[in-house]
């Protein structure tokens, strides 16, 4: 039997990176799964007929209440919520505009309230769900240039503290994942200098795989082996944070 039999996964900013590894190894457990993203086409793709994509913007509460209405329309529930979308760029705090700031709070952070204000309720109301927020090292320790995507992690981290708090009467588990630096294409707008001196921080000497990740989400998300998680932030992360 696969550990994700008969569960309902919505995987938002599942078209590449640490959001697609975690839907393709959801889906080789039996979930079905909803993916979003912007690029709705790269989620597509991923899909069987049991499953289904959608074109979302996380910084728009009427887009992400309108994917989350889509889903329980086609697929009756939600079991699973991955919040992987995600943005980052460098820009030290002195240079840094108000706009850049908000870009990246209304992605990496309001963009994960939304999903969970709107899929939370459908999960105390069947009495189950797990949440599961992709967060960042950085949100321990920062990082030169980082300072908007710093907080928006460190962000993540508070609310799905408070969250699992809220959350945990109704059986609906919320946990985070803080990744170290991982290979994805998220990594195009940020400077070789950077990646190279990131690289030599790290006692494993390499950035992670998004296949590295994944399986810290399939924990979470599965029973027995997630149960007892709860405001957690597990570290794949290379050795960056111990």
């Amino acid at each position: 039997m696969n550990k994700l039999d008969n569960k309902v996964a919505l995987i938002i900013g599942a078209a590449s990176g640490i959001g697609q590894a975690i839907a393709k190894l959801y889906q080789s457990e039996g979930a079905t799964l909803a993916l979003a993203d912007l690029n709705q086409d790269a989620c597509a793709s991923i899909c069987t007929a049991e499953d289904s994509a959608y074109r979302v913007d996380v910084s728009s509460a009427e887009s992400v209440q309108a994917l989350v209405n889509a889903v329980v329309e086609r697929h009756g529930r939600i079991d699973i919520l991955v919040n992987s979308a995600g943005i980052l760029n460098e820009c030290p705090i002195t240079e840094m505009s108000p706009d850049i700031f908000d870009q990246m709070i209304a992605v990496n952070l309001r963009g994960v309230f939304l999903a969970c204000h709107y899929v939370a309720p459908l999960m105390v109301e069947q009495r189950s769900g797990r949440i599961i927020n992709i967060a960042s090292q950085l949100a321990h320790k920062g990082a030169i240039g980082m300072s908007h995507y710093s907080a928006a992690k460190a962000g993540i981290l508070g609310m799905t503290k408070s969250m699992a708090r809220e959350l945990a009467p109704y059986n609906v588990l919320t946990n985070a994942i803080a990744p170290g630096p991982i290979s994805t294409p998220l990594l195009g707008d940020v400077s070789s200098e950077w990646i190279g001196e990131k690289e030599a921080e790290l006692p494993l000497g390499r950035f992670g795989k998004p296949e590295e990740v994944a399986p810290s989400a399939l924990l979470l998300a599965a029973s027995p082996d997630g149960d007892l998680y709860l405001g957690q932030a597990l570290g794949p992360n290379s050795g960056d944070v111990m």
